[in-house]
């Protein structure tokens, strides 16, 4: 049995304004008690049930900012992993980098450390949309981290891109797929900016300072895009990813497909299946970092709230988050998962759903359609 582990790393050096993650801008943190916490978690984590015997398939470093972590404090993480839980020999271990935050000599050490994927912020490739976006980096940063990643020895490497900014074209957009697509990734992530309650950018909303784009225009954005991408080589497997054939995020798999994953650091959620049932048991940890290292300081834990996952509402999760995936899932899959046939949960949503042309059901699989991917939103709602 195998699961994934995700450590949360909370600081930047500034905050974006459209940012809703648990993430805090900060000129100085205090790295070495923040690993000694990460390390002293997982040994507590490791001693629980549901992790018995099991091993880590992926790890992913996410934040914040992980790269403005030291390679050797992610080695010292790496280690206490493997050590506490055991690492696959193929495992995936992927760290997100701002590219204004690394160079030659940092990448290599994160390269040397275990790390094998790496995952840039890049945004956009224009510099009054990065502005705009709050990022610490421009253009010619994000492409000297790649350059820099590829010397390193990453051949896994992945460019985040956010379109539907106020101001954008679609035309801006297909330059920001031309400028990503000459840097030669092989995994694309883009989203749609959204305008996230609690966020600056939501207030400057609310305000009638920012305005978004017209559903129109931001539909059409997502069209050029799911469009431009595969003509490209990299296949749209889910709503917002695309990868070069076999080279799929492992790790937001496992999110995907309602799998075992771990997370430590603060603010982490966890999800852990009960095999012996179609529910499982979800928790998480306190969000600011100075009361989660007081929390494992104290407890070895720092766990502030969980919640048990009825039968149904695993299924729901289920549906919705394999529904991202292109592929859509298998019917059979489900009813084995969950002993009970999927029309017994959502018989007349599912009719509906496929009646309206939103979802397609053939043979064995269900799957958005591309009006689908365009409502999925709406289409999610139906199962939650």
């Amino acid at each position: 049995m195998t699961f994934s582990l995700y450590v949360h790393i909370p600081w930047c050096r500034a905050k974006c304004p459209y940012c809703d993650f648990n993430s805090h801008a900060a000129a100085a943190w205090p790295e070495d008690a923040y690993v000694g916490a990460l390390i002293a978690e997982m040994g507590a984590r490791a001693a629980n049930p549901a992790w018995a015997g099991a091993t880590i398939a992926t790890v992913f470093f996410g934040g914040g900012t992980p790269s403005l972590f030291d390679p050797r404090s992610i080695g010292r993480i790496l280690a206490a992993a493997a050590r506490q839980f055991g690492l696959d020999a193929d495992a995936e271990i992927t760290l997100e980098a701002n590219p204004g935050t690394v160079d030659l000599p940092k990448l290599a050490g994160f390269r040397a450390a275990g790390v094998n994927r790496v995952s840039f912020g890049a945004q956009s490739f224009d510099p009054a949309t990065l502005r705009f976006l709050g990022r610490i980096h421009g253009p010619e940063e994000t492409r000297a981290a790649v350059h820099a990643a590829h010397r390193a020895g990453f051949d896994r490497l992945n460019l985040d891109l956010i379109f539907a900014v106020p101001g954008q074209s679609v035309a801006d957009v297909m330059r920001d797929l031309d400028a990503v697509c000459a840097l030669e990734p092989d995994h694309v992530s883009a989203y749609n900016l959204t305008f996230e309650e609690g966020t600056a950018f939501f207030t400057e909303m609310r305000r009638g300072r920012i305005r978004p784009l017209p559903s129109d225009d931001q539909a059409a954005m997502y069209a050029a895009v799911r469009e431009e991408l595969p003509q490209r080589g990299y296949a749209m497997y889910e709503i917002s990813n695309y990868a070069n054939p076999g080279h799929e995020s492992r790790h937001n798999l496992t999110y995907w497909r309602a799998e075992s994953y771990l997370g430590i650091g603060a603010g982490a959620h966890s999800f852990a299946r009960d095999l012996a049932s179609p529910g499982g048991r979800r928790w998480w940890n306190e969000r600011m970092p100075a009361k989660y290292l007081a929390a494992v300081q104290t407890n070895g834990l720092a766990e502030v709230g969980a919640e048990t996952i009825d039968a149904r509402v695993a299924a729901g999760e289920f549906v919705f988050l394999n529904l991202r995936l292109r592929a859509g899932f298998s019917i059979d899959q489900f009813k084995h998962r969950f002993n009970r046939p999927i029309e017994e949960f959502f018989g007349a949503g599912l009719d509906r759903l496929i009646g309206d042309g939103l979802l397609s059901r053939d043979d064995d699989r269900l799957r958005l359609t591309d009006r689908g991917l365009e409502l999925a939103d709406s289409v999610f709602a139906e199962f939650v």
